[in-house]
């Protein structure tokens, strides 16, 4: 295979680096995650990954792997950026993704957070840790994509300022390419402040607004105001709603799509220099006067919604911001396969067992979550180089496009291959243990905190 011995040395080289980034109890921590990539089906429990032959260790060692190892962050957000993908266009996605521990009172940072697939009460609403993802994303039609960063949002934590920093911080690692970076959200996010946060940085934003959201043209130049106007000048001009069609001004730009294969005709309409009415509130309310914060209004309207989507509008609006004008089919394609992220999301949890274990501290969660991460990506690494272990009801495929679930089913035959980094273990001998007789004090209970709107 061309390229082949190439992909193997790039495999090699993430390993090394990702050892090097575990500073304490290393050996058992990349034999942990080692451990997860070979066990046959979904990780059910975070013990039995100790009764691989990939863990040397006793079951204790993976306990105070999580207890009392370190990880280096910033080492590896640096090695998560320089083995991502060069031939994938700079399209990142932006989600949060939430780790359920509704009954575990005695586990600190504890918020309400939605959840798509648990409900407390009747409401898509659960107690646990939030923890928000950063993907890039490719253009090809699977369900890949490589995570670069991932960060726990605290309940006192500020979620827009949060995820400023998070973007800003990924933004320094990158290299700096003709292509300006584009960042994708979703319609939790407050499209408007992130762009205005992010306008010293080589950013562009893309967020889903609601349809019945207003916006404003500039407002006219004193020399083409009527006679007699008199005041402060109006900061406003033309009011477009986008619920109500006879309000929308000449688009700006136009892009049309004769015959998607999944979507039929495609219209897109774009308005630039918009801005919303803000309030001295929320976001804002540190400010005396709020600001203008000017963008481009994107509509979307397919002629049918692919096999299964249910019921669901077919129009689309979007918010984007950044230095020019956007590309139209860039910002199409791009909040298309936003959705990738939540099949990496499905993955993660499902099979690699990311919210699997009962862990008490947001510290061991966060160790958890960043071998989830490693993990993951020596999969994408090692797409291509295994040959696809198909079930027999399943039709082949070619080995660089395998899905990450069928990449997994093969990687303990690569790792004979390539080797680990982590030393054996030096003594077999289980220790003391707990002295008869030593009681442990009662856990401090931490409620669930609970924000206000």
């Amino acid at each position: 295979m061309p390229g082949h011995h190439d992909n193997v040395e790039e495999l090699v080289g993430f390993r090394h680096d990702l050892y090097a980034c575990l500073t304490r109890w290393g050996d058992a921590a990349f034999e942990l995650c080692d451990a997860m990539l070979v066990t046959p089906g979904p990780v059910s429990s975070v013990p039995s990954l100790s009764l691989e032959p990939e863990f040397r260790r006793s079951h204790g060692s993976v306990y105070k792997a999580l207890a009392r190892g370190r990880v280096d962050a910033d080492r590896l957000r640096r090695a998560l950026v320089a083995y991502r993908p060069d031939a994938w266009p700079l399209v990142f996605a932006v989600d949060a993704s939430t780790w359920a521990r509704c009954d575990a009172e005695c586990s600190p940072e504890r918020g309400f957070h939605y959840s798509a697939s648990k409900h407390s009460a009747g409401q898509p609403i659960v107690a646990g840790w939030s923890y928000q993802w950063i993907s890039q994303l490719s253009w090809a039609a699977d369900s890949w994509s490589a995570p670069l960063d991932v960060q726990r949002i605290t309940p006192s934590a500020d979620p827009t300022d949060a995820t400023v920093e998070q973007v800003r911080g990924l933004i320094g690692l990158l290299p700096q390419h003709n292509e300006v970076p584009l960042f994708v959200f979703d319609a939790g996010y407050d499209g408007v402040a992130i762009g205005h946060d992010l306008a010293g940085e080589r950013v562009e934003v893309l967020c889903r607004i609601r349809d019945d959201r207003v916006f404003y043209s500039d407002p006219p130049a004193r020399a083409e105001r009527p006679a007699g106007h008199a005041g402060r000048p109006p900061r406003h001009g033309q009011r477009s709603k986008c619920s109500q069609p006879d309000s929308w001004a000449a688009t700006d730009a136009n892009l049309v799509i004769a015959d998607d294969p999944r979507y039929g005709h495609v219209h897109v309409q774009a308005w630039h220099n918009m801005h919303p009415r803000l309030g001295a509130r929320g976001h804002w309310a540190k400010l005396d006067t709020p600001p203008i914060v000017k963008g481009t209004i994107i509509r979307v309207d397919v002629e049918h919604l692919p096999k299964g989507a249910g019921n669901v509008n077919k129009t689309l609006w979007l918010w984007w911001s950044g230095p020019g004008v956007p590309d139209l089919d860039r910002c199409l394609r791009a909040y298309l396969h936003r959705f990738d992220i939540e099949h990496g999301f499905r993955f993660q949890k499902g099979t690699l067992g990311w919210t699997t274990p009962s862990i008490c501290t947001p510290e061991q969660a966060d160790r958890w979550t960043w071998l989830i991460v490693a993990a993951y990506t020596q999969l994408r690494l090692a797409r291509g180089l295994i040959a696809d272990c198909r079930l027999p009801w399943e039709k082949p495929r070619d080995p660089q496009k395998l899905t990450p679930n069928r990449v997994r089913r093969g990687f303990r035959l690569l790792t004979t291959t390539i080797g680990t980094p982590a030393n054996p273990p030096k003594s077999q001998t289980s220790g003391p243990g707990r002295p008869k007789g030593t009681p442990k004090p009662p856990r401090t209970r931490y409620p669930a905190i609970k924000k206000a709107a």
